[in-house]
């Protein structure tokens, strides 16, 4: 993608006028989009995103310039610039040598979606599709969709690295509306993996996914409002695990913590959660949604306890912000394009399995709120207060669950909810979404096993 000749000039010149660092990161991506609505294929794009970035750190700042000029004297005018906005203007350093790191890929592609075939990408949504309208008569609209995105990356920087890489996603998406004239209610189910084709022969079903969309909708369709107040509160599996990726794990990246706006700033060491809660955030879990063979600053990427037996052991930590906390990156560099400059993220964040028997948890809680389903909210992390969705929830009356409900939102602080978790199940599963923050949208998969809440705020309409 780039000559290491050209990158050792592009690297020099924007150590020029006195940069400690540089680097250069070049991408080539090609996207494939297909949207079914109402049974018809409404939409069919493709796309090229190619650029390259450049950034050079000063002391503990960066600056960070990009272009869609890849050639030698495109490189040249963008190092020129980062250069230029070096207000010391000391006498550059040369960039060391360069020496091609090859990976080990761990992440294998089987089917590749460029050499797949539109027809049987559009056979997906039609599975899907059919088996969302087949969940009940109250299905109003159904709308299905397909990505697919290849991506080769190229990292190399000042230090003397020079890694490439290769990254491809396929996902699937199918939103389900149901009606009865007077309101409507919405089931989503978004499965995707960091695959090729091949996802759809191991790991995804399209009619399981159109389905449980459209069980979702009429479910909620039929269901009562959700009563307010304080009670014990069961999160199911899966995407439950967006509690702990939003209230707890932003607060743990390095983007919040370098700059003491965490709430779990200069807590290493200390007990921050309940015994029973062990977090990880693992980049390298094979061909997982937010897996990587390495980050978007070239570092392998690593498996990370966050917390040990309620015990916090590691943040989340970018090359910048390392610097300016005197601690090891982390290989959480990230960043959704070339126009982003990178900085920590979460890749695989999840709740490790325990040992409590899922049945037990509802059994045993009284009276409460059992969400199966969580939805998007909101999240300060130098505080750690939360407000989220459910987009799918049952009431539980004397420890057996008797309706569904809907209108329920989960509220709360993070570092509060951690310590009043009381089981952990045994069977972890991972969701997938992707992830807003300062350097973009990236893939990242939530995940946890059934876990249950002592005591915690239920926002509701009864």
């Amino acid at each position: 993608m780039l000559d290491k000749t050209i990158a050792q000039e592009v690297l020099d010149a924007a150590l020029s006028t006195g940069g400690d660092f540089a680097e250069i990161f070049v991408e080539d991506r090609r996207n494939n989009l297909l949207m079914m609505r109402s049974g018809r294929v409404e939409t069919v794009s493709s796309g090229r995103l190619h650029g390259a970035g450049i950034r050079v750190f000063v002391g503990l700042n960066a600056i960070y310039t990009y272009t869609n000029d890849t050639h030698r004297e495109g490189l040249l005018r963008c190092a020129l610039q980062a250069a230029g906005a070096v207000r010391e203007h000391k006498a550059g350093k040369a960039s060391a040598s360069m020496t091609e790191h090859r990976l080990q890929n761990i992440h294998p592609i089987a089917l590749s979606p460029s050499a797949t075939e539109a027809r049987r990408k559009v056979e997906v949504l039609r599975m899907a599709n059919a088996a969302a309208r087949a969940a009940g008569a109250e299905i109003i609209q159904v709308a299905c969709s397909y990505r697919d995105s290849e991506q080769d990356v190229l990292i190399c920087n000042s230090d003397g690295l020079y890694v490439t890489d290769r990254r491809v996603y396929t996902r699937l998406a199918c939103e389900a509306i149901a009606g009865n004239g007077t309101e409507n209610q919405s089931g989503f189910e978004g499965p995707g993996a960091m695959m090729g084709f091949e996802l759809f022969d191991s790991r995804v079903d399209p009619e399981k996914t159109g389905r449980r969309a459209g069980d979702m909708a009429v479910t909620m369709l039929k269901a009562p409002v959700c009563p307010a107040g304080t009670m014990p509160v069961v999160i199911d599996s899966g995407f439950g695990g967006v509690i702990f990726h939003e209230a707890c794990g932003h607060s743990l990246e390095a983007t919040a913590v370098a700059f003491g706006m965490s709430e779990f700033c200069g807590k290493l060491g200390q007990q921050i959660a309940a015994p029973c809660v062990t977090a990880i955030d693992d980049g390298t879990l094979a061909n997982e949604w937010g897996s990587e063979n390495i980050d978007d600053e070239g570092r392998p990427t690593t498996r990370l306890v966050l917390i040990e037996n309620g015990i916090l052991k590691n943040y989340m930590i970018d090359t910048l912000n390392a610097k300016r906390m005197n601690m090891a990156p982390t290989g959480s560099g990230r960043r959704e394009s070339y126009a982003y400059a990178p900085t920590s993220r979460m890749r695989n964040t999840y709740i490790a399995a325990g040992t409590y028997d899922e049945a037990e948890m509802i059994a045993t809680m009284g009276d409460g709120l059992y969400a199966k389903t969580m939805g998007g909210g909101s999240v300060n992390p130098a505080t750690g207060e939360f407000n989220f969705g459910v987009n799918e929830g049952y009431l539980v009356k004397g420890g057996k669950i008797v309706s569904p409900v809907r209108g329920a939102s989960l509220i709360g602080k993070g570092a509060e909810i951690l310590l009043q978790i009381d089981r952990v199940g045994r069977d972890t599963r991972m969701a997938q979404g992707m992830c807003g923050s300062i350097s973009g949208s990236v893939p990242t998969n939530v995940g946890q096993p059934m876990i249950r809440v002592k005591s915690m705020t239920v926002g509701g309409r009864a």
